[in-house]
C-alpha cells in the first residue's frame, strides 16, 4: 500500500453535552487529517493543535505531505521511518511545539490506515495490547460552584457509568454581575490548602471510599499571579492526602518555580508529598519529557527518580510512538503513565491505543458526555463496561470514523480556539462575543 496523499479537514461542533462544561464554553474546533492511499483505505488522525490554534494545522500538513505522497506504508518500521523523516525535516523550527503535534496527526493516521489493511487494531501495531480494560476517568474542565452545582457534576458522570472523575482546582464562580471566573488561589498558602481539602473532603463523603477521584490544579498554563509556587503546592497536595486521590496534576508550572527548573521543582514536589503525583500533558515529545524522567530518560541509565509519579503523554499531541516511549522511560523508574485526552474523537482513541499497548498505564482521561465531534468520531469503539472501565478496543484501526455528513454539519468556524488570557488578548466567554471578534478574536 502506497500513500498517495494528506487532506487536513477542520470542524467546529459543540465542546460536550455536558451542562457543567457548557458553562464555560459551547464550541470548539478539531483539526484531522485523511491519509489517502492506492489500497482504497483512508486513514483519519487527529491532533490537540486544533483545539488551540488550528489556523496552523492546514499549512503544516502541505508541509509534511511531499515526504509521504508515494512511500509505502505496509509495516510499523515504515510509520516509524516516515515520522522520523518528517521530524528531521522541520528539525531546525520544529523539535518540540507545532511540528510535532501535527506529525501526530499524520502519524495517528498511518496507524489507522495499516490497522485497517491488516484488519487489526492500532495497538497491535505498536507491540500488542497490554490489558483487556483500564479504569476511564471522567474529565471536565473547572469545579463549579457552589458545592451543589459541583456535586451535580459529579452525579452527571456517575449517571454516565464512571466510577473515577476528575475535577479542577480552585472554583468556577458567578460574580453579582453574571460574569464567570476561575478563583484558584487563597490569601495564603494554608487557606488555598484549606480550600482545596474541604472541596475534596466534601466530594469524597458524597461519592463514598470507593470512587476514584483526581484533582488538576491547571498550573502548567495560569497566568502570572495565579501560579503555585512549591509552598503552597506542597500545603495543598498535603491537605488532599487522606482523601485517597489517583492523582494531582499539574500543581507547578512546567517551566520552573523557587528558583529550580521545571523537573527540579516537579522532583521536590514528588519527594515531599504522599499524594501521587502527575504532570506532562502540553509537553510535545519523548526527548522534552526526558528531563522528568530522570536524566536523559533512558531505560537502564543512572538516573534520578522521576519527577512525576504519573506521566501524562497525549497521543495527539506527540505522537502514538512517543507516548509508548514515554511510558517505557517512566516504567524504568518505577512510574506510571495516564493518558490526557482532550482533544476531538479521534485524538481519545490515539490515545486509547497508545495506552492500551503500555503495561504501566495507570488510567485513561475520557471527555465524558461527548459532544458530536467526540461521539459521531469514535463511533462504538469507546466502550464502557459495568465497573467504569475502558474495554481495549476491537476494531480495525484506531475504529473511528469521518464521513461527509460530519465535514457539512459541522464546518470549521475561526474563533473558537482556546488560549491563557493574557492583556490585548482575552478569551471570550460566549459565542457572540467570538462571533464579533472574527480572525483576531
Amino acid at each position: 500500500m502506497r500513500i498517495t496523499d494528506l487532506r487536513p479537514v477542520l470542524l467546529t461542533g459543540p465542546i460536550s453535552d455536558d451542562p457543567s462544561m457548557l458553562e464555560f464554553r459551547t464550541l470548539r474546533s478539531a483539526a484531522l487529517v485523511e491519509l489517502h492511499t492506492d489500497a482504497g483505505v483512508v486513514g483519519v488522525g487527529e491532533t490537540y493543535l486544533g483545539y488551540h490554534l488550528p489556523q496552523v494545522v492546514a499549512p503544516l500538513i502541505e508541509y509534511y505531505a511531499p515526504i509521504l505522497r508515494g512511500q509505502a506504508l505496509d509495516d510499523p518500521a515504515d510509520i516509524a521511518a516516515l515520522s522520523n523523516a518528517m521530524a528531521t525535516c522541520g528539525q531546525f523550527w520544529g523539535r518540540v511545539g507545532v511540528g510535532p503535534t501535527v506529525i501526530s496527526a499524520v502519524q495517528g493516521a498511518m496507524f489507522d490506515a495499516l490497522g485497517k489493511l491488516r484488519q487489526v487494531p492500532a495497538y497491535e501495531l505498536l507491540g500488542g495490547g497490554r490489558h483487556d480494560r483500564l479504569l476511564g476517568y471522567a474529565t471536565g474542565g473547572a469545579s463549579n460552584w457552589p458545592m451543589d452545582a459541583l456535586k451535580q457534576k459529579v452525579d452527571r458522570y456517575l449517571d454516565a457509568g464512571f466510577r473515577a472523575f476528575k475535577l479542577g482546582a480552585g472554583r468556577f464562580v458567578t460574580e453579582p454581575d453574571g460574569s464567570r471566573r476561575q478563583i484558584s488561589v487563597g490569601d495564603s498558602p494554608a487557606h488555598t490548602a484549606q480550600l482545596e481539602a474541604d472541596k475534596v473532603a466534601a466530594i469524597r463523603d458524597y461519592v463514598g471510599p470507593d470512587v476514584g477521584i483526581m484533582l488538576d490544579a491547571h498550573m502548567g498554563f495560569r497566568s502570572e499571579g495565579s501560579r503555585w509556587n512549591l509552598e503552597t503546592a506542597t500545603a495543598v497536595l498535603d491537605a488532599v492526602a487522606p482523601y485517597q486521590l489517583i492523582f494531582f496534576e499539574e500543581a507547578l508550572p512546567y517551566n520552573g518555580s523557587d528558583g529550580l527548573t521545571g523537573p527540579q521543582a516537579y522532583a521536590e514536589l514528588t519527594a515531599r508529598t504522599a499524594t501521587p503525583v502527575a504532570g506532562g500533558e502540553q509537553l510535545t515529545t519523548a526527548v522534552e519529557f526526558a528531563p522528568f524522567a530522570g536524566s536523559d530518560g533512558s531505560a537502564g541509565s543512572a538516573a534520578a527518580p522521576a519527577s512525576f509519579d504519573i506521566a501524562q503523554p497525549d497521543a495527539a499531541w506527540l505522537s502514538m510512538t512517543d507516548f509508548v516511549a514515554v511510558a517505557t522511560a517512566f516504567a524504568a523508574r518505577g512510574a506510571r503513565v495516564a493518558s490526557h485526552a482532550w482533544s476531538g474523537g479521534v485524538g481519545v482513541m490515539q490515545n486509547l491505543h497508545a495506552a492500551f499497548a503500555c503495561a504501566n498505564t495507570a488510567v485513561v482521561e475520557i471527555p465524558p458526555l461527548g459532544g458530536a465531534l467526540h461521539t459521531r468520531l469514535w463511533g462504538d469503539s469507546l466502550r464502557l463496561d459495568a465497573d467504569g472501565y475502558v474495554l481495549a478496543p476491537t476494531e480495525p484501526g484506531l475504529g473511528v470514523r469521518l464521513d461527509d455528513a460530519v465535514k457539512a454539519e459541522f464546518p470549521f468556524r475561526q474563533g473558537y480556539e482556546e488560549w491563557v488570557d493574557v492583556p490585548g488578548k482575552i478569551m471570550p466567554t460566549s459565542d457572540d462575543e467570538a462571533s464579533r471578534a472574527g480572525s483576531t478574536r
